[in-house]
């Protein structure tokens, strides 16, 4: 039967699998199965992310740089920036009504990280590609923060060709998305000025396609463009934050191996409980990895009582009440460890029969 073109919470919890082209899409029920083996590519991850997602995105390079090639984020500050507090990340990393945060102390704190073996080597961060985007006229992410994540990449990497920075004018906080072929329905989106409620932007911006073509400038096109959207069981990987059900895109051809990765991360309020399947379907980001042999790999935060809006850690939420110090932004951040995980599994090699 045909996709609709919304589906429940209920339905994709319970484990909606689906089967997706560019030319369309249908869809079977199953239970959400553990995530596949699929002796994905080690040398040419990418991970994106918005909002909370860009802010983890930056989290996992900088603790893990050898795992990477490239990092996209949107609408997202400086590494570091709350520095364990919730307080500091409102305050300082969304808006600047308690100061703009300090670059050289963040580079004091990403040293002693270093130092520790908590953070991987600046030498290996300096060598990534990175695309930077943000609405100039954010006003959940003053866009004066993303420019100070600009300049904290300045600081890293070897040459000024390997980052690319964008700024959208009269846009807000949210995923531009273009509007053909298969467009977001009308009740998912907001105008470019207004995130919606599912902060995908009708601005008719494939943002998804100039950002992956910015990351990976060399890659072939396969024009067949197939692929399976399908929920998998996050249990293997359960800690504090993480959702039962994740996503991943699957383009045909890459069960049998070899193919990259993207780790796209969601938004405060974009997971499936809040949005439905609007971000994992139409970012535009499946279209992209269908013509070019990607996997794309959506885990999902939950929304709980410390974490309503269902953001990734970057504050410090999901550590352990007893640290002084939360570990979120390092190696031994317990969603960092699981993400690095769930992109383990799918590099793994596949199980015989």
């Amino acid at each position: 039967m045909p996709l609709p073109s919304r589906l429940s919470p209920r339905c994709l919890v319970s484990g909606l699998l689906f089967i997706g082209s560019l030319q369309g899409a249908t869809v079977v029920v199953a239970a959400p199965e553990p995530l596949a083996a699929l002796g994905a590519d080690k040398n040419a991850v990418s991970v994106v992310g918005i909002s909370s997602g860009g802010y983890m995105a930056t989290q996992l390079v900088v603790a893990f740089p050898e795992r990477f090639r490239a990092v996209g984020t949107l609408a997202a500050g400086p590494w570091g920036c709350a520095e364990g507090s919730l307080s500091r990340a409102l305050s300082t990393c969304m808006t600047t009504s308690g100061g703009e945060p300090s670059l050289d102390r963040l580079e004091n704190r990403r040293r002693r990280y270093e130092s520790a073996g908590q953070v991987g080597p600046r030498e290996t961060l300096s060598q990534l590609r990175v695309f930077l985007w943000h609405g100039e006229d954010d006003d959940v992410v003053e866009p004066e923060l993303g420019d100070l994540l600009a300049a904290q990449w300045e600081r890293w990497l070897a040459n000024a060709d390997q980052l690319r920075v964008v700024r959208r004018e009269d846009t807000g906080h949210g995923w531009p998305v273009s509007l053909d072929g298969e467009a977001p329905p009308p009740q998912a989106l907001g105008d470019c000025q207004q995130g919606g409620g599912s902060y995908l932007l009708a601005c008719d911006d494939d943002v998804a396609e100039a950002m992956l073509r910015f990351l990976y400038p060399d890659r072939a096109r396969d024009d067949e463009g197939q692929g399976q959207l399908s929920a998998f069981d996050q249990s293997d990987f359960a800690v504090t934050g993480l959702a039962d059900s994740g996503f991943v895109y699957i383009p045909k051809g890459c069960e049998e191996g070899g193919c990259q990765v993207t780790l796209a991360l969601h938004g405060c309020q974009m997971n499936v409980n809040t949005i439905e399947d609007a971000f994992v379907r139409h970012s535009g980001l499946n279209d992209w990895a269908a013509l070019h042999q990607q996997v794309v790999l959506y885990p999902q935060a939950e929304s709980s009582m410390m974490n309503p809006q269902g953001c990734w850690d970057w504050w410090g939420y999901a550590e352990g009440a007893s640290q002084l110090a939360p570990m979120h932004d390092t190696r031994e951040g317990v969603q960092v460890k699981a993400l690095v995980a769930m992109l383990e599994r799918l590099q793994a090699t596949p199980e015989q029969d």
